[in-house]
């Protein structure tokens, strides 16, 4: 797995967490995946993303868009 196919993965997930959380506990958890959302449009256009320089720290070798 290279870190690009880690950043979806990780960001797919906590999208689905908040719907979860919001559904089971609290509505307020939907911010959870609205955070989640507006991190992927900001790295759209900017390339930085907490989640890949954590994902490069770890060892996952680079792909295409996170280097």
């Amino acid at each position: 797995m290279n870190i690009d196919r880690a950043v979806l993965a990780f960001a797919g997930f906590v999208v689905l967490l908040g719907i979860a959380l919001s559904l089971t506990l609290h509505p307020s958890w939907i911010g959870l995946s609205a955070f989640a959302g507006l991190n992927m449009i900001q790295a759209a256009f900017t390339g930085f993303c907490p989640a890949a320089m954590v994902f490069k720290a770890v060892g996952l070798r680079p792909g295409a868009v996170f280097r």
